[in-house]
């Protein structure tokens, strides 16, 4: 791999397409670093003593609270660009960074809630997760679904923009039948052969 400039990747995604997993793998591979918008609102959930899902709710309410985070997120990656590769993991991070290589990562419901439960059946997982106490795979579906509705009509009503419209990204990754080694390798040679 050459070494090229440094610049900021955004990804963005649907519930349990493994935007995380991609994003972990790609800041190692490029030794880059990483902000984790998903991570810090969970933080901000346990502070508050809500589930991911309960504080998702307060802030549809309270739409300022999106829009100062996405803000500073935004702030903190043009800083950490001047002394590395930044991967920015958020819903709209893209509308934020429009010099960045954006990316979206999506997957089939059936097969994104497949991969969340398998992984909140282990409690460490979970507890990071900090997910509603969900106690099947069905009503994860249902959990999932209303999720990604919720999270459309959120940014529609602060930023007017539909996330999930692929036509605002560089690169669209479906990783419904793939591994995530090789959603891994998808990703990198896109960005090895498009970044500046």
């Amino acid at each position: 791999m050459a070494k090229k400039k440094n610049f900021i990747i955004t990804i963005s995604g649907t519930p349990g397409s493994g935007k995380s997993t991609v994003a972990k793998n790609i800041t190692s591979i490029f030794n880059a670093q990483r902000v984790y918008i998903g991570g810090l609102w969970r933080d901000i959930a346990k502070e508050k003593n809500m589930t991911l899902e309960e504080l998702n709710k307060y802030v549809m309410d309270n739409p300022q609270a999106d829009i100062d985070m996405d803000k500073k997120i935004a702030k903190e990656a043009r800083q950490l660009v001047k002394k590395s590769i930044v991967i920015v993991e958020g819903r709209v991070q893209f509308l934020f960074l429009p010099e960045s290589v954006k990316i979206f990562i999506k997957a089939n419901p059936e097969e994104a809630a497949k991969r969340v439960w398998q992984e909140i059946q282990n409690p460490k997982n979970k507890k990071e997760r900090n997910e509603a106490n969900i106690t099947s795979l069905a009503e994860l579906k249902t959990n999932q679904k209303e999720r990604a509705s919720n999270d459309i009509i959120r940014y529609k009503k602060i930023y007017h923009i539909d996330y999930t419209n692929e036509s605002q990204y560089d690169f669209i990754l479906d990783t419904s039948n793939i591994s995530a080694e090789e959603a891994t390798r998808k990703v990198t040679d896109f960005i090895d052969k498009t970044a500046k």
